[in-house]
């Protein structure tokens, strides 16, 4: 093998190419094999020609100037680097070079170590984020690791989510698979201990005031004090948003409002007829099942049909009635949206308007039958790639646009969030059990005691009773349910799928912001 084959090779395109002898002798005294152009079709027929990892091209040049030449270059390499060298900070060349997908630029005279220290940035960056990445990850999560060790609040939790929730975004955009391997085993550390501290704390919250802010809290806590300070509301809902999800499309807010990022803990089951239906009714399940008998009536896609009557109830009993000033909707799919979206300016002279928006569950469980689906979102990095681009085309996004130029303070939540299952547990019941994977609810349920949580007295969860023997399963960490009779089958289609109902960061530890139009 030719010892330069492990080199990289560097392609200099300069009129005055003499001239650059000694940054030559430098950069191959620092292992760089160096080719020189004299002009841009020379650099260009050599580009065509041989295979390079950086291009340094002169600005000005005889003939074919720099910015022709670079257009060229890319057409023929795309993802060739290229940086250009000039003897002008004009900030419109600037902007030519920058539009034409410059890498990167040197201002003459240019001394040799400026020139290696752009080359390695530009080749050696991914590796050395990537060392970079795994000592400020061993740091944090050390640290973390050690609060587990102390006493532990709902606050350790947030932060824990917080953390993992960065983690996901930073590694996305990473190759280094050994630290996203790492990553997969934090969390599943994290989710042990985190399912541990819900068991051990989570029943005296039913009863006890000192506890961390809970679904039925949610609309007293951050909504009822706006609307008594008599400002407008925009309530927004999205079904199903992890925190992870929606800090990757923060950014793109924040262009329009100031965020104030907050966290609240989903009750059990973290799914949508329990903990979507407690969050506007400011209540648990089993007062509404007392005060709303006919909630928990039906098949299981109808029992959050009375969610707007739950949150004006909840908001008259904390002295907010707001009569005809508010307005509700529930968008299921992408032409709802688009309708609502299109008639908003008919919203502004509401008090209140509230949003669900049910698209992200919907999709959740569309990749569990979806065989495309499944192809492109198969990972949670995809799953994250994808609710991005939903959201950035959305109707949702166009209202938070549309409100941000009115005078409303904008409310955003999610109900639960989901987890990407990875191991099932049995379950057994009759053939009236719930169909969910993550949770059930039936007469006398059985499962693993160490894989899932098994609630005989419903009422000491604050859950309802609907027979004698009404008892819950919930999954604890990655695990969903499945039935002796059809195991294979259920392993085949759901190993691997985003699920809620459980207990874990993902599903409920999830945000609540506060945007204010800037």
């Amino acid at each position: 093998m030719n010892k330069t084959d492990d080199k990289k090779r560097i392609l200099w395109i300069d009129d005055e190419i003499d001239s650059l002898k000694s940054h030559f002798l430098f950069l191959e005294s620092k292992g760089f094999v160096l080719t020189g152009a004299m002009s841009g079709d020379d650099g260009i027929a050599l580009v065509q020609q041989q295979n390079f990892d950086v291009v340094l091209l002169d600005e000005m040049m005889p003939g074919k100037d720099g910015l022709t030449t670079l257009e060229e270059i890319k057409n023929i390499r795309p993802h060739l680097p290229v940086v250009m060298v000039t003897k002008s900070e004009e900030e419109s060349l600037m902007d030519d070079a920058i539009g034409q997908k410059i890498d990167d630029y040197l201002v003459k005279p240019v001394v040799p170590s400026q020139i290696l220290l752009v080359i390695k940035r530009l080749l050696d960056s991914r590796r050395i984020i990537g060392s970079s990445s795994m000592k400020r990850y061993i740091t944090e999560t050390n640290r973390f690791r050690n609060d587990l060790y102390g006493v532990i609040s709902p606050e350790t939790w947030y932060e824990a989510a917080r953390i993992a929730s960065e983690w996901n975004l930073e590694l996305d955009e990473s190759n280094d698979s050994g630290l996203q391997d790492i990553h997969v085993g934090t969390k599943n550390e994290w989710n042990n201990e985190f399912t541990k501290y819900i068991l051990k704390n989570y029943q005296r919250w039913m009863t006890d005031d000192e506890r961390p802010i809970l679904s039925p809290d949610v609309t007293a806590q951050y909504v009822v004090p706006l609307l008594k300070e008599q400002r407008k509301v925009l309530y927004i809902v999205v079904d199903c948003l992890r925190l992870d999800q929606w800090m990757l499309v923060e950014p793109l807010v924040a262009e329009f409002f100031n965020v104030e990022r907050h966290y609240y803990t989903s009750i059990l089951p973290s799914a949508t007829p329990f903990a979507r239906n407690a969050l506007f009714a400011g209540i648990f399940p089993d007062e509404i099942h007392k005060l709303y008998p006919d909630t928990y009536e039906g098949n299981e896609g109808s029992l959050n049909r009375h969610e707007d009557r739950l949150l004006l109830d909840n908001l008259a009993r904390h002295g907010v009635r707001l009569d005809k000033m508010a307005r509700f909707f529930k968008i299921n799919d992408n032409t709802q949206g688009e309708e609502l979206a299109r008639k908003v300016s008919d919203l502004y002279g509401y008090q209140l308007v509230t949003i669900v928006f049910n698209f992200l569950d919907i999709l959740a469980h569309g990749r569990s039958s979806n065989v495309i689906l499944k192809e492109i979102a198969g990972s949670e990095s995809a799953f994250r790639s994808l609710m991005k681009t939903w959201f950035t085309y959305s109707p949702l996004f166009t209202i938070l646009k549309a409100f941000a130029e009115r005078d409303f303070t904008v409310v955003v939540t999610t109900d639960h969030g989901s987890v990407l299952c990875q191991r099932g547990t049995m379950a057994h019941g009759r053939r009236t059990t719930s169909t969910n994977l993550r949770y059930k609810y039936g007469d006398n349920l059985k499962g693993d005691e160490k894989e899932a949580l098994i609630i005989k007295k419903p009422e000491e969860w604050r859950l309802p009773s609907f027979t004698l023997s009404t008892s819950y399963l919930i999954a604890r960490e990655d695990m969903y349910f499945v039935y002796p009779n059809n195991y294979n089958e259920m392993v085949r289609r759901f190993q691997n799928s985003f699920q809620h109902g459980g207990i874990s960061l993902e599903e409920m530890i999830v945000p609540v912001t506060i945007l204010n139009p800037k």
